[in-house]
């Protein structure tokens, strides 16, 4: 696909004007909203870019979030076309995305800390079907080659309830509990949990808290955008 965009010239997925190669012309590409300073473990900002009070007071199943981008425009707009569009070409620019941030986070730590294994997050059967696709999985399997990183399928979605987005944030976490199960050994290993976008946490907890007693030794997430509480913007 990126050879084929190499010999065809393109025009951006946003603005429409000449993008060479890329998905994104260089000034739209300048428009996207990285992430701040934030939390090492839950990616909400703040300005220390230290551990938040409520990660210190609860902390998450997972021990560690890498975010590229902040869900806002034109972000929301450009993964909604890779989700529910299916553009997968999409999914190229997305998992560049989250591969630089991965890069840039894991070159800070010692090897020992690093993840050994990518997860993309499940979609139920169902769901999967009406896409023909499952969105996190292919931007997973694009930063787990260039992470050098091997791609297992260890998670399973056992139960489809209805779609996050369209939940209050106080329903989340209900709406997932127990949806997840374990189908692949992860005894001992350090897990990368890949998603396109994380809102609440509920997803990614519920998801990491499976891995977890399945035996993973640690679970950290690693998500192209991340959405921040309402009013924070």
């Amino acid at each position: 696909m990126q050879a084929l965009r190499g010999a065809l010239p393109q025009r951006c997925e946003l603005c429409v004007g000449a993008a060479g190669d890329a998905l994104l012309c260089p000034a739209c590409a300048e428009t996207l909203p990285a992430l701040p300073a934030a939390c090492p473990i839950c990616a909400l900002p703040n300005s220390a870019g230290a551990v938040c009070g409520a990660c210190l007071v609860r902390p998450p199943p997972y021990a560690a979030t890498v975010a590229a981008l902040v869900y806002a425009f034109p972000v929301d707009r450009l993964l909604q076309r890779l989700k529910y569009g299916g553009r997968l070409a999409l999914a190229d620019w997305a998992a560049a995305m989250l591969a630089a941030a991965v890069a840039r986070a894991l070159a800070r730590r010692d090897a020992a800390a690093r993840p050994d294994r990518v997860v993309a997050m499940p979609l139920a059967r169902s769901r999967q079907r009406e896409r023909g696709f499952n969105q996190a999985a292919e931007i997973a399997r694009r930063v787990a080659r260039a992470a050098g990183l091997p791609q297992v399928d260890a998670l399973a979605r056992v139960a489809a309830g209805p779609p996050q987005a369209a939940l209050p944030w106080a329903g989340r976490a209900r709406n997932v509990r127990g949806a997840f199960a374990a189908s692949g050994d992860v005894a001992g290993s350090r897990i990368a949990l890949v998603d396109d976008v994380m809102t609440t946490g509920a997803t990614v907890a519920e998801a990491a808290r499976t891995l977890r007693r399945a035996g993973a030794a640690a679970v950290e997430c690693w998500v192209v955008a991340r959405t921040l509480p309402p009013g924070s913007r």
